[in-house]
């Protein structure tokens, strides 16, 4: 076990899988390939799933187009080497967006967008067909962008046309269709309460109102900027922040972090020498993480921006995503390399803070311990 594992094809997408709803499938289908009876409750418990998409794209090449899900054991900080689920396609799953409530994935394929669930995956048997393709994104071109919101409810869809398109989830009833929101859509992120969807291509980052089916606000961006990745999360003060992660030319990368109110900067951090590839923040929102062109990732403080811990050459080449684990507590990173890699978030020290009752105390003590050497030298006297 290691917390790298190789898997023979190009990695470009990779997600977490809803424990509560999936966990028992997972576990009811595979309880007898594990050694012994004990494998049960406690074992299961310390281990959670990711699902992995990549591959070679053109089938000529031998290289094979997969969906493939992966087991993480927290008690030893590994990827498991075996997949529990594998699922080989005939053309390359690009990006993905897994349901927040379990409800399966969906897959953006060159042409058209495809919709896996959990058992298809895991029990797929020859001769059936494992996805189903949604008649609203059928033919529509490459999706550079898909994203559920929290509740699951919507589906955006963001395309290399730079049209985008938002749905209800399951209807598929159209909230939004737009063509020319962008030279093409490279990002998307919904806001917690799932009100604002926030899109970036080409130069341009748009804010639209999801129940107005509108564009509210354009963000600017200054000189040498390239906005690349966009991420709603909370603040320590409970409010909503949006992270943009820019391509910064000559300088390398930056972090811009706006007001979702007045839609206006509130401060940006210099990322010197860093060519980001991936972006993603941690769903407790502490933590922000970034890949490299290089293959390093960096995981820095969202409060004090400040580099919270750095994986040099954590692959052998560009990272292609990131994402964290529900608990905040890892990191997944997958790359052109065709590996995913484990990173353990390391415990933050607690020195925000000074801790007044233990200075009180110690106060206290000195001035006990200060007293007894005056009456012992005779300089106070006794009464």
């Amino acid at each position: 076990m290691a917390n790298t594992q190789t898997y023979g094809f190009p990695l470009y997408a990779a997600d977490w899988i809803p424990e509560v709803t999936v966990r028992s499938k997972i576990e009811n289908d595979h309880k007898n390939s594990e050694d012994g009876e004990e494998s049960s409750s406690s074992s299961s418990t310390s281990r959670s799933c990711i699902v992995l998409a990549g591959g070679g794209g053109d089938v000529r090449n031998g290289i094979p187009n997969v969906v493939l899900i992966c087991r993480v054991d927290h008690e030893t900080n590994t990827l498991l080497e075996q997949p529990v689920g594998r699922v080989v396609v005939t053309d390359l799953p690009y990006r993905m967006a897994v349901h927040p409530l379990g409800n399966g994935l969906i897959c953006a394929l060159p042409q058209s967008c495809k919709r896996f669930d959990w058992e298809s995956i895991m029990r797929q048997r020859k001769g059936e067909e494992s996805e189903e393709v949604i008649n609203e994104l059928e033919d529509v071109g490459q999706q550079l962008a898909l994203v559920f919101n929290k509740e699951g409810s919507v589906l955006a869809a963001g395309g290399e046309d730079g049209t985008l398109r938002v749905f209800e989830w399951p209807s598929m009833e159209t909230i939004l269709n737009e063509p020319k929101a962008h030279s093409e859509v490279k990002n998307l992120t919904f806001s917690e309460s799932g009100k604002f969807l926030v899109s970036v291509g080409g130069p341009l980052c748009r804010v639209w109102d999801v129940k107005a089916s509108t564009a509210i606000a354009t963000l600017s961006k200054e000189k040498n900027e390239m906005f690349a990745y966009c991420r709603f999360s909370v603040g320590n003060a409970g409010d909503e922040v949006l992270y943009i992660a820019a391509i910064t030319v000559e300088r390398g990368g930056s972090i811009i972090t706006w007001d979702t109110t007045s839609w206006k900067r509130r401060h940006s951090k210099l990322l010197k020498n860093y060519s980001i590839s991936a972006f993603n923040v941690s769903p407790d929102g502490k933590f922000l993480a970034f890949g490299t062109l290089e293959g390093d990732v960096l995981i820095i403080s969202s409060t004090k921006m400040k580099t919270h811990q750095f994986v040099k050459k954590a692959h052998l080449g560009l990272v292609t995503a990131l994402t964290f684990s529900p608990d905040s507590r890892c990191l997944v990173s997958v790359s052109f390399d065709s590996r995913a890699k484990l990173t353990v978030i390391e415990q933050m020290a607690e020195t925000d803070g000074i801790n007044w009752l233990v200075v009180f105390l110690l106060l206290v003590l000195l001035v006990v311990l200060s007293y007894d050497f005056l009456m012992e030298k005779g300089i106070i006297g006794k009464e």
